[in-house]
Formats: C-alpha cells, sequence, structure tokens
C-alpha cells in the first residue's frame, strides 16, 4: 500500500523520483524518503508526515545523481518514525531499498542477521531484506553481483513484496524485484523507471511493463532485463497507457474526490461505449466473448471483492438473480479462502477490482483458479494483476481514480454488472422488451446523472447543516440497502464519523435503540416496490425524535410530510436506482468532511489500493 518511484537515465533523479511519489501520495502519506547515488556516495532524506514535509526539507537541495529511488509509506511494521521511514540500507550504507508489502518471516531472519553481527536501526521488516542482500554480496563480493545477490536475498524470504534496490558499488544499476506486490517499469528514451502505479510515470512515458510475480528486472541507462527467480529470461513488451498524465490531475477542482464525483457522467459513458445494443435488448461485452458457451452453462456466480467494489457486487447480486436467474453468493475476498468455499460444476468466480491489484481479491481468485473453477474480472486498470490473471472480463474504461474514497468506480462497477445482467439475461429467460427497456433506461443515466449534480449547492447547504453531528444512521430496502451501506462507509472513510449502514428492515433488530434528536438517519426513499415499507420506517425514526434526510424520486410530494431534508433523485428502473442515488451520498460525504477541515482525498489510515493481506 506503499508508492515507490525508481528513475535511471540522463536527467536529475531527485526531482523525477519526488515528483513520482507526489502522484502516489494517495497509496501511503505517513512518512516519506528518497535515496540517489552521486558522485561515489548516497545521498538520503527521510521525513515524518506527509510528502510536502520532505518537499520543504528538499526545497534547495541540487543533488547531483542520475540513479535514485523514493518511497510514500503506509505503515504494517513499526511506528511512523523517521527512522522507520524509507529507503531502508544495509549496516555499510551501500545497499538502499524501497519495499511495499510484508515480509511475514522478518522476525526468524532478523534474529539470526543479529547473531552474525549485522546492526539495525528500524523497527521495520523491510530493513531485513537490506542485511540479506549484504550478506549474499560480501560471500562473494569480487564476483556475485547485485542481481545475483538480490536473487539469494529473495530466496530466503516468505511474504510480498515489491523492492526497488540500488548499490553504491554498482552505480549504473537499478533492481526491481516483484510477488504479489504490484510493480511497473516505465521505458522512456533512454531513462526507464520502476512504480508501484503508472500514474507516478505518467508525466516521462506511456510505455509500460507490467513485472509478473516471481520477476526480477535489471535496469541500466542502456536499456533493460527481466529474468525469472530461476534465472530465465523474460521477452514481454510494452504496453501503451490509454490515459494521461493530465488526466490524472485535479482540473480545477479542490480535491481528486470532487472532480471524479462530477466525472461520472462521462465514466458511464465510456463503461457503456460500444457494449450497448439498445435495439437487441442486449449487451456485447468483446472481453467475455471467449467465455460465453462457458456463461451460457454458468449454475452459480460468486462475486468476490472488497470494501466499495463488494457493494457494489452486492447491488449485482440483486440484479442478476432477478433478471438473469442466476443464483449469486457475494463474498467479501479477505473472508472466501478462510471459510473454504464449496464450488460445483458450473460455478464461476467474478473479481472486482478497481486497482486490479486489492490483495485479498487476488488471494480470492487464486484459491478459485486452484480449484478449477473459471475466474472472470471486473477492473479499471489495464494489465493489472487480476486482469491479467482472469481468463476473460471488462475493462471499465474511467481513466485513473485518485481520491482514496472510490466514487466513479462504484457507479461503474454497478453500471456493469448491469450490462452483464442484460447480457447474461438475454442468454436465458429475459424477453427482448425487457432488455429494450433496460437498454434504454441505462442509455439515459448519464444525463440523469447530470441533473443531479446541479443539485450539488443544495446538498452542500445540507452537509453543512449536518455537520455539528457524530454519529449516522444509513438506511435502505433490497437494491438500495448496499448503497445506503455506501453512503455510510463514505462518510466514515473522510470525515472520520461514525457512520453505519443499516437494511431498513434491520432497524427495529437493535440499530434503532441509537436514535435520538443527536442521531440523524439518512434513508434512500425512492418510489419503488418497497417504497411504502421505507416510509414506515421512517416514521419509527421520526417517532423517537431522530433527524431524518432522505434521498427521494423527483415529483414525490409525500416524502416532505416525513423528512426534514430531501435530496431529489430522477426516476429509473429499480435495478439501475442505485447508481442515480449513490451520488447524493458521495456529495453529502464530500462537503461534510470538507467543512470539517478533513484531508479528503489522503484519509488517515487508509491507501487508495491495498496491496497487504
Amino acid at each position: 500500500m506503499c508508492g515507490i518511484v525508481g528513475y535511471i537515465g540522463k536527467q536529475k533523479a531527485l526531482p523525477i523520483i519526488f515528483d513520482g511519489i507526489k502522484a502516489l501520495e494517495y497509496r501511503g502519506y505517513d512518512s516519506a524518503g528518497a535515496a540517489v547515488i552521486g558522485d561515489g556516495s548516497v545521498f538520503c532524506k527521510k521525513a515524518v508526515g506527509k510528502i510536502s514535509v520532505l518537499e520543504a526539507d528538499l526545497a534547495d537541495a541540487d543533488i547531483p545523481g542520475s540513479v535514485g529511488i523514493a518511497h510514500s509509506r503506509w505503515a504494517t511494521h513499526g511506528v511512523v518514525t523517521e527512522s522507520n521511514a524509507h529507503p531502508h540500507h544495509d549496516c555499510e550504507k551501500n545497499i538502499w531499498l524501497v519495499h511495499n508489502g510484508i515480509i511475514e518471516n522478518y522476525k526468524e531472519l532478523k534474529n539470526a542477521l543479529i547473531g552474525r553481527g549485522h546492526k539495525f536501526v528500524s523497527e521495520t521488516d523491510t530493513e531485513v531484506v537490506a542485511h540479506l542482500i549484504e550478506e549474499s554480496r560480501s560471500q562473494n563480493l569480487e564476483s556475485r553481483s547485485l542481481e545475483d545477490s538480490v536473487r539469494l536475498a529473495v530466496a530466503q524470504i516468505k511474504g510480498t513484496y515489491g523492492f526497488a534496490i540500488l548499490d553504491k558499488r554498482e552505480p549504473e544499476k537499478l533492481i526491481a524485484v516483484r510477488n504479489f506486490s504490484p510493480l511497473i517499469l516505465g521505458i522512456g528514451d533512454g531513462e526507464y523507471f520502476i512504480a508501484s502505479d503508472a500514474s507516478a510515470v505518467l508525466k516521462h512515458t506511456r510505455n509500460i511493463i507490467y513485472l509478473n510475480d516471481g520477476e526480477i528486472a535489471v535496469l541500466t541507462k542502456g536499456g533493460y532485463k527481466i529474468s525469472d527467480f530461476g534465472n530465465k529470461i523474460i521477452e514481454r513488451a510494452p504496453s501503451v497507457i490509454d490515459w494521461t498524465a493530465e488526466e490524472a490531475q485535479k482540473g480545477g477542482y479542490q480535491h481528486f474526490m470532487l472532480k471524479e464525483i462530477f466525472e461520472q457522467p462521462e465514466a458511464i459513458e465510456n463503461s457503456i461505449r460500444g457494449r450497448l445494443l439498445v435495439e437487441e435488448g442486449a449487451a456485447r461485452l468483446g472481453g467475455l466473448a471467449e467465455v460465453e458457451q462457458k456463461l451460457r452453462d454458468m449454475k452459480r456466480l460468486f462475486i468476490v471483492a472488497c470494501g466499495t467494489a463488494y457493494l457494489a457486487g452486492r447491488i449485482g447480486e440483486y440484479m442478476l438473480e432477478e433478471y438473469a436467474g442466476i443464483p449469486v453468493e457475494v463474498d467479501l475476498a479477505s473472508e472466501f479462502r478462510y471459510r473454504k468455499p464449496v464450488f460445483k460444476e458450473g460455478d464461476v468466480v467474478l473479481a472486482i477490482s478497481q486497482s486490479g491489484e486489492t490483495a485479498d481479491t487476488l488471494a480470492a481468485l487464486r484459491e478459485a483458479k486452484q480449484k478449477g473453477v473459471l475466474v472472470l474480472g471486473i477492473v479499471n486498470v489495464v494489465g493489472s494483476t487480476i486482469a491479467r490473471e482472469t481468463e476473460a472480463g471488462v475493462y471499465q474504461h474511467i481513466g485513473p481514480e485518485i481520491g482514496v474514497a472510490s466514487t466513479k468506480a462504484f457507479t461503474s462497477q454497478a453500471m456493469i454488472l448491469a450490462l452483464w445482467t442484460l447480457l447474461l439475461g438475454r442468454q436465458r429467460n429475459m424477453s427482448v422488451e425487457t432488455g429494450k427497456e433496460i437498454a434504454e433506461e441505462i442509455q439515459k443515466l448519464p444525463d440523469l446523472i447530470r441533473q443531479i449534480l446541479k443539485q450539488s449547492e443544495s446538498v452542500k447547504a445540507i452537509a453543512k447543516k449536518y455537520n455539528r453531528y457524530e454519529n449516522f444512521l444509513y438506511l435502505g430496502r433490497k437494491y438500495n440497502l448496499p448503497t445506503a451501506m455506501e453512503g455510510a462507509l463514505k462518510l466514515k472513510e473522510i470525515s472520520y464519523v461514525h457512520a453505519e449502514g443499516c437494511g431498513a428492515g434491520e432497524m427495529k433488530h437493535g440499530p434503532i435503540a441509537m436514535i435520538d434528536e443527536n442521531f440523524p438517519s439518512v434513508f434512500i426513499a425512492l418510489k419503488d416496490s418497497v417504497y411504502e415499507k421505507v416510509i414506515s420506517n421512517i416514521q419509527e425514526i421520526k417517532a423517537r425524535g431522530g433527524p431524518v434526510i432522505a434521498v427521494a424520486t423527483e415529483g414525490d410530494k409525500e416524502i416532505r410530510e416525513y423528512a426534514d431534508d430531501v435530496i431529489f433523485v430522477p426516476k429509473t428502473l429499480e435495478m439501475l436506482s442505485p447508481i442515480l442515488a449513490a451520488l447524493p451520498l458521495q456529495l453529502f460525504a464530500y462537503y461534510f468532511a470538507a467543512e470539517r477541515g478533513c484531508d479528503v482525498d489522503k484519509p488517515r489510515n487508509l491507501a487508495k489500493s491495498v496491496t497487504v493481506e
């Protein structure tokens, strides 16, 4: 969950790698550091806090050297201190490295290294690796290269890791190592990059090579070489990233999150472009063409995901069961492999992840693959690990999502699951009339979203009105139970206020005990098949003095009798309503947190892509 950048080339390394970790700050921001080889020595600077702290320390620095590594940290082992910040080094300060992941056997390795005389200066698991490489090199310094020493060191490690490594004794070389933690190479003109995310290098190149697990890359100013841990050479052509550095900038918005909320009309358009067959009442998903027959034979679908993607999967569960007639189970990927799921013939697993690198989701799909189950994916990042390891899938095509709290990825994932529903439903018993009705309503969604976004100032006013409250209950039923849970997740992620998502029908089974005049409830109360029941639940809250905010359907005059504040959304099909209902909840959370002075894009303790278990 940390940000890694490395550079080797013809320019000064420090400005480039520092710029890179600023682009990756959403991956980790409790400390940062950089190391550059120049004039026979290594310059290293670390700082605790956000990258701006390190930036201030380096404001007047003019460091020579065209080889360097940098890191933004999200702590796993060791508290947040300068000594625990990366890069880490060996005893002699020759070997320097940065790391994303967890070394599971670091304690036994560290104890053994200390017993052999190594001196440690941090509490991290990462420092162990620098000493292992040091020991491997010292055994035969004359003939053993940095690359060979790294290979010997990683053979002793258990865990997940992405490394960028340099050695001042080989100042024209940079090493990258990947095992279950994302790492890419950027291929420039006479210069090469290492990064944990492509957004760090897009100012310099859009030509990317994705390293696979168990691979080592050696970069020099003259080129690069990729091999596996057994030293077998691997040939792999670069991929071209289809979005630019400019797309990853704020574009005049105060925060990435707000920009990405307002990008949702275009995100939905991009997610459905070329895939919606309105006249046929169907969908064409080219990424699933190779498995079309297996989908026809599918008896049951498991959806595995984490966080917001999991909640999108819950919406998909309702869609697919109601319209495609397919039994669906939605699992938290972090629990999936631990409960030993029982697979049968005709089972399919669908992994959903914006980044395509979510560690728990990746582990779940690998568990399913090991059992011989067909594994498919919905991801946004082209070439990501989940995209490569699934047999087929669908890309979201929504551009970069930088804000830690996911917004456009959520609505896009729900949208793609609606396309899946069309595709699978029409393979089965869905009539062309029903298919056309769904397709026509899908086609309207971007413009309906634009209508909702025009209400942003009124949502802002409501958020300001409720800004003093420290507890919220979010309630919904059927399709919009997951939406209510997503609304609660957004609020607590970025404002640190307690918010709980709950099925409105479950309210009387416990949560209503919390309600009083200081505990507002947010209801999704759309004119759908469960409207009357939701109205009854609102009345139960009002009877206990609880303030109520309602997300309601345009034209609903009755709702104002029960709710203190109302945000209206346009009418659409019930199965598509979560995509519209999510928008006011995203805006409310954003304005609520911004009003309280929270760092919306970089909420404490969180990182955008959870690449460690």
